[in-house]
Formats: C-alpha cells, structure tokens, sequence
C-alpha cells in the first residue's frame, strides 16, 4: 500500500513537471514551480525527486517506456504483414510518437547525446552527480536499446521472408535508419506546436519521403 502511494505521488509529480517543462523549458523551470504545479511542498518534492534532473530523468524514463510500448503494439498489428512493412511501421510510429509528444522527443534526443557524449555512460567525468545518483538514469540505461533491439528483429524477419535484401546488416540498417529518422524528428521538435512547412515544403511530405527512402534501403543492393 505505502509503494503504491509513493508510486502515485511520483507520478502526479512527473505529471506536474511535465506541464512546467513544457511551457518553460528544462532550463526555465523551478523546483517550486513544479512542487506548486503538483500542489505539494517544495520539501515535499526533494523528498521524490532530489534534483531538477532526477526528475526530468524520470520523465525521460516514462518517455522511453511509452515509445517501447508503442513499438511492441506496432509489432504485433503487423505480425501477419511482412517484416519490411513492420519495420517501416516501425519508423512511422517513432515519428508520430514524436510529432504528438514533443516534450517526449526533447527528452529522448538529450538522453542518446549524452548516451553517446559519456561514451555510453562509461566516461563518468561527464556526468553531473545528479544524473549520476538518479535511479532513472540506472532504469534507462536498462532498457535504452530495446528499440534498436526490436527494429533489428524485424529487419531479421525480413530477411527470413525475402521482404529485405539478406546481404543487410541489420543493426548497422537500423542505426541508418534511425539517424534519418532523428533528423525529422528534430526538425518537429524544433517547431513544437507551431509546426509549419519548412522552405514550403509540407512535413508530412518530408515524412513520406522518408518512409519512402527507407523501403527503398532495405530493397535495394548497395553498390
């Protein structure tokens, strides 16, 4: 009974972060903003979250969860189809995840940089004490590669079906199409809410170019 109370208090907490984050930014945000938010104390939010980047951690950590989610619902609606089309599903639901949850993708892309930046959390020199003392960092760090590990399944699926050429390697595909990917992502990131066409060319057709390039990737032999 007491986990589930702290578990749901958390919860309203990371909620309450999330609204301020949102309207303010990670840099703009205040402890006693969020705590306000949440309608707690300020003490009673150190009690939770010891630091602005514990919590946006946390936040990161449901972020994450919820894309996994999404992946597995995407896997499953095309477990019938072939391993092609559930990977290209695949990049569409990353994409759409990102265009509906803008805060999710900020969250998403500082993690991996810093993922990448500490050599993958390995050079601690370049970790803050306060990532370094959140349990969310540790939780990410559990599951930040089952995206890459779902996607290389399914490229492995399509090979097995004859939908994806077999000469691929399929994590070096799948970090490929990852990076083409981000680079939408960050264009919609960058616009928020405010989305509009970039050099007046519609994000919806830069999505279905993308799409489009990815299936013609995993089809096509390389020279």
């Amino acid at each position: 009974m007491k986990d589930n109370k702290k578990n749901l208090k958390e919860s309203l907490i990371i909620k309450a972060a999330e609204s301020v984050f949102g309207d303010v930014g990670f840099k703009n945000a205040k402890m006693e903003d969020i705590a306000k938010k949440a309608g707690i104390t300020k003490v009673t939010l150190y009690t939770y979250f010891q630091s602005k980047e514990n919590l946006y951690l946390a936040l990161t950590f449901k972020a994450l969860q919820l894309l996994i989610e999404k992946y597995y619902e995407t896997i499953d609606k095309y477990k019938d189809r072939s391993g092609l089309d559930s990977v290209i599903a695949i990049f569409d639901t990353f994409m759409l995840f990102c265009e509906n949850n803008f805060l999710y993708s900020e969250a998403l892309l500082e993690y991996f940089a810093l993922v990448r930046s500490t050599s993958d959390g390995t050079n601690e020199a370049k970790l803050t004490e306060a990532v370094k003392d959140s349990i969310y960092y540790v939780k990410l760090q559990d599951i930040q590669n089952l995206p890459f590990k779902l996607t290389v399944k399914e490229i492995e699926r399509g090979k097995r079906d004859g939908s994806i050429i077999s000469t691929l390697d399929p994590m070096l595909t799948t970090l490929h199409g990852w990076t083409m990917v981000i680079g939408y992502v960050k264009v919609v990131s960058a616009a928020g809410t405010n989305a509009t066409p970039l050099f007046k060319v519609s994000l919806n057709d830069l999505k279905s170019l993308n799409l489009s390039l990815a299936r013609h990737m995993f089809q096509t032999k390389a020279i």
